[in-house]
């Protein structure tokens, strides 16, 4: 071997050797290691595979957000429930709604804040258009249970579920009189559809109108005197009053297109609610029955079937303005809506009761 003369590669030369040589001790360590723990060296090097790594996922974080309803004209804020509101002073009793549950629409109970949600029916047919009694005590509405659209009545907590009529047509939208001895409701038949009214009871049923058009959504009015309607007498459909005997009828919009049927008086009498537009494009209207002065309350969304609260503060009504069929409250100018259902299915046509 050639001997090193020059210092620095003396001094490189033993470098690399130790380092060689603690290479090779710490190779014999780690094969006495393996040796003791009865590992292979395939096993060793498998355990480092990455396709054998577990990895644990790290927590998802779901930001909460607040629900907002599309910028409108007069600037309204949807909240996520009314209870946050702070109004509990003002929203006052029950709403009785259409609930859609298992394929089926059914009738719901909740207070006016949106707590308490209650199924009152359970019938593998359709029951809808429900309404409650001025004293609260009890709810008509009607179903196909029996094969057809009957009449039915029920207690507030859907016991005692009882049918009115019988084979006189296909009948809708029951209301109670003020004093509670009347029914007013609407019958399909004969190929037009027509107001009648009956006892609490079923008894007495007879036509308060009856012609080629089409009378539909009768409400009565709070000193049980008069009763409001839709109507398409004079053409397109509109809105009307007539006494309690069925007579007199008088238009009381003009130049609305597109009236829905479902409607309903102020409690001080001075006012009815309606709904109006296309589909996929209906708004809340209320109109002042004496001066006929129409004013729109909402502003897309798609909005239907308002009711007044038992204080005349407040409207509920189903819109379609976060995706679902929900029912909702705003006060009497349009502001502040209060969204008060939140769930997957479709909650429409409530009507507010003491």
């Amino acid at each position: 071997m050639r001997r090193l003369e020059d210092p620095n590669a003396r001094l490189a030369f033993i470098l690399v050797a130790l380092g060689m040589g603690c290479c090779l001790l710490m190779m014999i360590c780690v094969v006495a290691l393996l040796s003791v723990a009865g590992l292979q060296w395939p096993e060793f090097f498998r355990i480092f595979r990455t396709s054998d790594v577990i990895l644990t996922p790290l927590p998802v974080f779901t930001p909460i957000l607040v629900e907002t309803a599309s910028p409108s004209p007069s600037d309204i804020h949807v909240t996520p429930t009314a209870t946050e509101f702070g109004d509990e002073d003002k929203l006052q009793g029950n709403i009785v709604f259409t609930c859609f549950i298992d394929g089926y629409d059914e009738i719901c109970l909740m207070d006016s804040l949106g707590r308490e949600s209650e199924r009152l029916t359970n019938d593998p047919a359709t029951d809808f258009y429900p309404s409650l009694s001025p004293d609260g005590i009890y709810i008509v509405f009607s179903s196909r249970r029996d094969g057809r659209f009957e009449i039915y009545s029920m207690d507030l907590n859907g016991e005692n579920q009882v049918r009115l009529t019988k084979d006189l047509g296909s009948l809708f939208a029951p209301d109670v009189s003020t004093d509670g001895q009347t029914i007013v409701f609407t019958n399909a038949t004969e190929g037009h559809q027509s107001i009648w009214i009956m006892k609490p009871d079923g008894r007495d049923p007879r036509p308060l109108t009856d012609g080629p058009w089409d009378d539909i959504d009768p409400t009565w009015s709070p000193n049980g005197q008069q009763i409001a309607f839709a109507s398409t007498r004079d053409g397109s459909r509109q809105l009307y009053i007539m006494e309690a005997d069925g007579s007199d009828p008088r238009r009381v919009t003009q130049g609305v297109s597109q009236i829905g049927g479902r409607n309903d008086w102020s409690p001080d009498g001075q006012m009815l609610a309606f709904y109006a537009g296309p589909r996929g494009d209906r708004n809340i209207y209320i109109v002042d029955i004496e001066s006929r002065d129409v004013v729109q309350l909402t502003d897309g969304g798609d909005n239907l079937a308002p009711s007044f609260s038992p204080d005349g503060q407040w409207i509920t009504f189903t819109s379609y303005r976060d995706g679902n069929n929900e029912i909702y409250v705003m006060r009497l100018d349009g502001s502040e809506i209060i969204r008060l259902t939140h769930e997957s299915r479709s909650d429409w046509q409530p009507r507010w009761g003491p």
